[in-house]
């Protein structure tokens, strides 16, 4: 029973004692500050505390204490022994910039104030009581971050953000956000490290009315938990008359296009006859050669050899004229076969264009329908007494987006117009590709009968000069030139 007795005095006891020292350090904690951290950050130029504590509750201002970074030469930032601090054992880096409190000793914190944060006081730092158990090791970063800007700027028929922020440790990355924070698609974040060791980074964004007109910048760095933001509001106007001009200029290559087809077009119906007078000269001239050698066939017949070869010498020259003119009028032909199917090419390539640019003016009517209906419902919602301000400005925008819808229905009745003329022009040079290929097949017949008659004719004339060829030195063998001549 005593036994029973005594173990119940030693449980409580042993409770009270247990109480005791939870109360103790809280009363420590709330004389001293928070409990120690593993992690610090401290921003460039701030001043910092690193926490440590003793392990034990006591005074530790007659204490040894050591502050140090373990990867220094000489590693200590702060050491102090029998109440006094060692300037000669410090770090050059750290003289004067490092502290601590004599207040603050005597409760047992041995937190070390730095002064003046650089970028290269980074790094690892070991607090070291060495007479008692106090044994701690803290990380610390030290960063550096600004707030980003938007440069806008237009760029063909978009509009470009520009963001740009300066002197950020460490590296940061960049994003960007719509008017519902949702990211966006940009290229790649540009970093370039200055020669103080901070980072400008900058990142590029290209929008057009599709993505509506809010965005964000968001530059941060997760090591250091900071965030930077900068918004830009992109006007509706500006992304309209971006629409508009790439509508404009899609119309002018189309016009110029066409222009292009026009006089070709042109060309051919202001000569066809004159063309198709050509190739009947070619064929008339052709049956005229031959006729005219016809008529020399029955010279050829008798007489002299002479005025036989006289003969065959005329129909030679004939066939040399009309194949001469056969292949200048063939390269004309095919030159202008050329250039009408590029000029298909370029229409059917334009039409695709044409329709695509119909797409878009149809989606911005859609888009302006239902900013006119939006505008309607907060007109109507408006009060009339203490809101003129703001109904001014919905009368206004009312007013603008009326006239963007008008010109969104003019430029729809252009593309209509333009899409309408590119069917009918290619439908023309499709016909005329086609007669220009028959003319192209027609002169090529004549062409290669003329050669097959001239290589005949250079045979004949041949063969009739051989027997001439082997007539004695002493025999006159006539010339041919002179039987012309008489």
């Amino acid at each position: 029973m005593i036994s029973m007795k005594y173990r119940v005095v030693n449980l409580h006891l042993s409770d009270f004692r247990t109480s005791i020292m939870h109360l103790t350090l809280l009363l420590l904690m709330s004389c001293c500050g928070a409990a120690p951290s593993k992690q610090t950050v401290a921003m460039l130029g701030d001043d910092v505390v690193l926490p440590c504590h003793l392990v034990s509750a006591g005074n530790a201002a007659d204490l040894t204490v050591e502050w140090a970074r373990p990867d220094l030469d000489p590693r200590f930032v702060l050491f102090r022994r029998g109440g006094i601090e060692l300037q000669h054992e410090k770090h050059p880096t750290y003289k004067g910039r490092t502290s601590l409190s004599e207040d603050k000793l005597k409760c047992g914190d041995l937190s070390l104030k730095l002064s003046g944060a650089k970028l290269s006081d980074s790094g690892t730092y070991r607090c070291l009581v060495p007479t008692t158990d106090t044994d701690s090791t803290i990380q610390l970063t030290v960063g550096s971050v600004s707030s980003p800007f938007i440069h806008m700027s237009s760029v063909g028929n978009r509009v470009l953000l520009d963001c740009k922020s300066k002197a950020w440790y460490p590296e940061p990355e960049v994003l960007w956000l719509d008017e519902e924070s949702k990211p966006l698609s940009a290229g790649s974040t540009k970093s370039v490290k200055g020669p103080d060791g901070l980072y400008t980074v900058s990142s590029k964004l290209t929008v057009d009315h599709t993505h509506g007109n809010s965005f964000t910048c968001r530059v941060q760095q997760r090591n250091i938990n900071q965030t930077r933001e900068a918004q830009v509001h992109v006007p509706d106007e500006l992304l309209m008359t971006q629409s508009k001009s790439a509508v404009r200029i899609s119309i002018i290559v189309v016009i110029c296009v066409l222009s292009i087809a026009a006089v070709v077009l042109l060309l051919w119906k202001w000569g066809p006859n004159k063309r198709d007078k050509k190739i009947h000269d070619g064929e008339a001239m052709w049956m005229s050669s031959f006729g005219n050698v016809l008529e020399l066939q029955p010279l050829m017949g008798g007489g002299g050899d002479g005025l036989q070869s006289v003969t065959v010498h005329e129909k030679i020259k004939y066939l040399d004229s009309t194949k001469a003119k056969l292949e200048e009028e063939l390269g004309k032909t095919e030159g202008e076969l050329k250039h009408v199917e590029e000029v298909i090419t370029k229409l059917v390539d334009q039409k695709k264009d044409l329709k695509n640019q119909r797409e878009k003016i149809i989606s911005l009517q859609q888009n302006d329908m239902v900013k006119i209906e939006e505008n309607k419902k907060k007109l109507k919602t408006t009060p009339k007494t203490g809101k003129d301000h703001k109904k001014k400005k919905l009368e206004d925008a009312r007013e603008d987006l009326a006239k963007r819808k008008k010109t969104h229905d003019e430029l729809l009745k252009e593309t209509e117009k333009l899409l309408e003329k590119t069917d009918d022009m290619i439908t023309t040079m499709t016909e005329r590709k086609g007669k220009l290929e028959k003319d192209k097949e027609q002169i090529s017949k004549y062409l290669k009968e003329t050669e097959r008659q001239r290589g005949e004719a250079e045979k004949k004339h041949q063969d009739e000069n051989e027997p001439q060829s082997e007539e004695t030195d002493g025999e006159d063998r006539g010339d041919p030139t002179s039987v012309l001549e008489q």
